[in-house]
């Protein structure tokens, strides 16, 4: 499954962005062939708005509704090449946002449960998606941070927002040898964090890189009052 037939009689100039960013995310150490082949075939501007779209293929961030973003391509590409995603796999993301890394993830994965705390951003998502033919992804708009409780245990967890800790609650619902990657810190810079869940249940964790992502808001996040009142 692609996004490719959205792409309708656009010139050859995405496509050419698009090998530009490959090429530029190998020289950046993502060595994972799959998830570049996946983001070099993922049209990214389809998921900004028309006037950000000369913009889509740049190596940052780009603002969407609700005063979200959508992570910039090397964070997409490094958090997906994380997951060691297998086909098999049953993956649990938080924060669907525009719902182009939700993409990355269900072109690599059998099955993807995607939670948003935005009504607006997850209809948004979802419509796109669907329309796309991306029939194995499943949509709630709730609280990410209890994770999505009747559907576990996950093979593979992402979270695109912030937290001060790892949930504890997302970690229950992490199977024995899966993965979990999620940013972690303070307000404004993070650890990006690959967290491995043994046999045994005991969890160890290495940090991929420093980052900045936006708060996640939720019961085992930052409160949203806290959030509000800044």
């Amino acid at each position: 499954m692609s996004l490719r037939y959205l792409q309708g009689n656009q010139s050859g100039s995405p496509q050419r962005d698009r090998r530009l960013l490959v090429r530029h995310l190998s020289g950046r150490g993502i060595t994972d062939l799959r998830v570049l082949d996946v983001m070099g075939r993922i049209p990214r501007h389809l998921f900004v708005a028309n006037p950000l779209w000369e913009a889509a293929y740049a190596d940052h961030p780009l603002p969407i509704d609700e005063g979200q973003t959508i992570s910039q391509p090397f964070i997409v590409a490094l958090m997906t090449q994380a997951l060691n995603l297998q086909k098999t796999d049953r993956v649990l993301e938080i924060g669907t946002g525009s719902g182009y890394q939700t993409a990355v993830l269900a072109e690599l994965a059998d099955e993807v449960y995607t939670i948003e705390r935005f009504r607006t951003l997850a209809d948004k998502a979802q419509q796109l998606l669907d329309s796309a033919g991306y029939h194995h992804i499943f949509f709630r708009v709730e609280d990410g941070t209890l994770g999505w409780p009747e559907r576990a245990p996950f093979d593979k967890i992402i979270a695109t927002a912030a937290c001060p800790q790892i949930p504890a609650t997302l970690l229950g619902q992490l199977r024995e040898e899966g993965r979990l990657v999620i940013p972690v810190g303070n307000r404004h810079v993070q650890s990006l964090l690959l967290v491995h869940k043994e046999k045994d249940g005991r969890v160890r964790s290495e940090e991929l890189c420093a980052c900045s992502f936006l708060p996640l808001i939720g019961k085992e996040g930052w409160p949203e009052r806290e959030f509000s009142s800044n």
